[in-house]
């Protein structure tokens, strides 16, 4: 493969709900551009973009797949993303790197949920977008229903470049508006013959010619005034407009496609090599020091690492857009993120898990290289005299939570080397060894996901392992102030142990004056503050320690011992052994021996004050609430809002949006526990939803005793 320049190259990723065909797209796109001799099949589990293990048992695509082309002297660089909400993490890192996005549709099912999904990314990134509609062949298509979706979603920037002339089994023709001629295919499909319009589509191609024309003409200020001089543009002309509605997003063309018959796919190559912008040509990235940085082959190197995958008798594969300069096989490069040196040792184009050696890739070209030291994903390399740095891929916050452990405890330390090895290759996981739940936790974006990291993990690596229910991270705080004593006294030959600690605790607030004066039990508490120590806990909340003393009954260097003690009771709250927050304590009086009052002595009664205190201060168990915003379609609205409220949801609003209902309800963490697999049954899967933290709040009586008495029957067993 030549060297392609910068103004040559073209990045494109493939989006779609799964099932749309993108996969199918892909090998059509590599038979027509000479790289495969033969197209594979899902079903024969034999696709270029599929080629790992666990693709070929589920039938889905599970990770991004880079492939090219070369058409018509410029390369175009793919990325096939996987199309399950699960796997959003390879459209993510794939639209940050590329600079149009082909949103495939199935015929039958049009705008889904996850084209939606993928399609606010797209958004959120500014990139273009082409619709392909694809699957015309099958006997339920609907391309008008389709395209009458995409505009009731999308409006007047959805404009058709092609048609059908019939859909389903008898599919074998398109009318191609832009260059107004009509494709016909043999069954086999490949290069079609170009013919005349016929007459009997020849009103119906004007009208949409004349829409496409006027839609091309509206990007371009020079255009416009030649459509008004002269009434129609040409076919160079229309194309100059069309680019400049893809990059401003006024324009989302339409084209038609039967992947699985290799129909039209050839049409797309050129229509993408021709029209859809260059790398130069879109929005310039900047650095983490807020510096612009255009794509131009004679600027510093830089190098910016969006994927790693590890592969049998490879190892670990790294794949890289150059976003400046130019890179050569046997240059030295420095780490922006690591300070480690790298050399490139090698410089591949990648076609799925088949590599072609280069020698150099300049600014906008995406590539890979192996047997890197010290490079992860997210990563920078630079030139010499470049300090460049980006950081600019955000993923989605998980949604599906389990705790994970071996079969075999001796496997634990094993089990996390993999757990971290694949992180790295699909980002969106989260895992979470937790020294408060005594758990290792793995967060996911759905069951599936998950159910696909368990078939790696066995399959892949011979490591059996089993999934449980994650415990919640409860915590525990009060609602009433109370006052306890404590004395430890000890007595066992030579110096003993002797410590006493009078103490108050109360709930705490932000901006709660400091303490005066309390009541129990018809007696006054006169509270002389000396000094106070406000900790801001490492799991959220304060604990406040005052300091009351008076007299020297407690001499000072005994009240760090006090507070030491007290903070081993708040790690290990008493009601349920969960962190305790958000508590005032005061220490106003106590006793000391002259001999045997020492550290541990304080310590031990500072603990047994509190933990007998905070039983009398109206003790509450506090749960995690996750802000939840579910997106589902008008007609499942009723089911969904009804399973919600059976999880102890608040809805606290929602809107409409063309066709889909937008639900934003509270709900308790440990009532989401399986909620993709439900949302996923009760709307066919046509529902998507997003969480994240929002605060802790009391949990109701009832779910107070039944967490009460569960601790109580396990601290028995214990």
């Amino acid at each position: 493969m030549k060297v392609y320049q910068t103004d040559e190259i073209k990045n494109i990723s493939i989006l779609g709900s799964s099932g749309s065909g993108k996969t199918t797209l892909a090998e059509a796109m590599l038979y027509e551009g000479g790289v495969i001799k033969r197209r594979g099949s899902v079903e024969n589990k034999n696709t270029v973009c599929d080629y790992f293990p666990v693709e070929k048992e589920y039938g889905y695509s599970v990770f991004s797949t880079v492939f090219s082309v070369e058409w018509q002297g410029r390369k175009l660089n793919f990325i096939d993303c996987p199309g399950s909400d699960d796997f959003i993490g390879g459209a993510v890192s794939a639209l940050n790197v590329t600079d149009t996005a082909l949103m495939v549709l199935n015929a039958q099912y049009g705008v889904e949920v996850g084209t939606i999904n993928q399609f606010r990314y797209t958004e959120q990134f500014h990139k273009p977008v082409i619709f392909v509609v694809n699957q015309l062949d099958n006997d339920k298509a609907d391309y008008d229903g389709t395209v009458a979706q995409l505009r009731d979603r999308w409006g007047s920037k959805v404009v058709q470049i092609q048609y059908p002339v019939t859909c389903g089994a008898s599919f074998n023709a398109v009318v191609d508006v832009l260059k107004m001629k009509m494709y016909r295919w043999k069954p086999e499909g490949g290069v079609p013959e170009v013919l005349d319009i016929p007459a009997e589509e020849q009103e119906k191609a004007m009208e949409l010619h004349k829409a496409l024309v006027e839609a091309a003409a509206e990007h371009d200020d020079i255009l416009m005034e030649k459509f008004f001089e002269e009434g129609t543009l040409s076919e160079d002309d229309m194309r100059a407009g069309i680019r400049a509605g893809l990059v401003t997003r006024a324009m989302f063309p339409v084209f038609c496609v039967c992947a699985g018959r290799d129909m039209c796919v050839r049409r797309t190559l050129e229509f993408l090599g021709n029209v859809v912008p260059c790398t130069d040509k879109m929005p310039r990235l900047v650095t983490t020091e807020g510096v612009e940085v255009t794509p131009d082959s004679n600027g510093p190197t830089s190098l910016f690492f969006f994927k790693t995958t590890v592969e049998p008798h490879i190892g670990q594969v790294s794949y890289f857009k150059v976003l400046s300069g130019r890179v050569k096989a046997g240059d030295d490069l420095l780490n922006a993120d690591r300070g480690s040196k790298e050399r490139i040792a090698q410089l591949f184009v990648t076609d799925g898990q088949t590599r072609t050696e280069v020698p150099e890739m300049v600014a906008g070209d995406i590539g890979a290289t192996v047997k890197l030291k010290d490079v992860r994903r997210g990563n920078t390399l630079n030139g010499k005299g470049c300090d460049y740095r980006f950081d600019f891929i955000k993923y989605p916050e998980p949604k599906y939570r389990r705790a994970i452990k071996p079969v075999n405890e001796a496997d634990a330390e094993k089990m996390m080397e993999i757990l971290m090895r694949m992180r790295e290759e699909d980002p969106t996981w989260v895992i979470e060894q937790s020294k408060e739940l005594k758990q290792t936790i793995v967060s996911g974006q759905g069951e599936f996901h998950l159910r696909t990291l368990k078939w790696r993990i066995e399959n892949n690596d011979k490591l059996p392992i089993e999934f449980m229910e994650p415990k919640i991270p409860y915590r525990e705080t009060i609602t009433k102030a109370a006052r306890a004593d404590y004395r430890h006294k000890k007595q066992s030959g030579g110096a003993g142990q002797f410590g006493e600690v009078h103490l108050i605790i109360e709930p705490y607030y932000e901006g709660m004056p400091a303490p005066d004066s309390y009541r129990f039990g018809g007696q006054e508490y006169k509270m002389n503050v000396r000094d106070t120590q406000t900790i801001d806990l490492d799991w959220g909340g304060k604990l406040v320690f005052v300091n009351c003393i008076v007299g020297g009954a407690i001499d000072a260097r005994f009240l760090p011992a006090i507070l030491k003690g007290i903070m081993g009771r708040m790690e290990q709250g008493p009601l349920t052994g969960s962190y305790a927050r958000d508590v005032r304590i005061c220490v106003y009086d106590g006793k000391m021996h002259p001999v045997d009052s020492n550290e541990i002595s304080f310590m031990l009664a500072g603990r047994n004050a509190f933990s007998q205190a905070f039983k009398e201060a109206g003790p509450k168990i506090l749960e995690p609430i996750y802000d939840v915003e579910v997106s589902v379609p008008a007609d499942f609205l009723g089911d969904v809002m009804s399973d919600l409220q059976g999880r102890r949801a608040m809805i606290m609003g929602m809107n409409s949006e063309k066709g889909f209902e937008k639900l934003q309800a509270k709900v308790p963490l440990k009532e989401l526990s399986n909620y993709s697999t439900s949302l996923s049954s009760i709307t066919g899967g046509r529902a998507s939803f997003t969480m994240k933290f929002a605060s802790y709040e009391l949990v109701p009586s009832d779910v107070q005793e039944k967490l009460l008495k569960a601790y109580e029957a396990s601290q028995a067993e214990e």
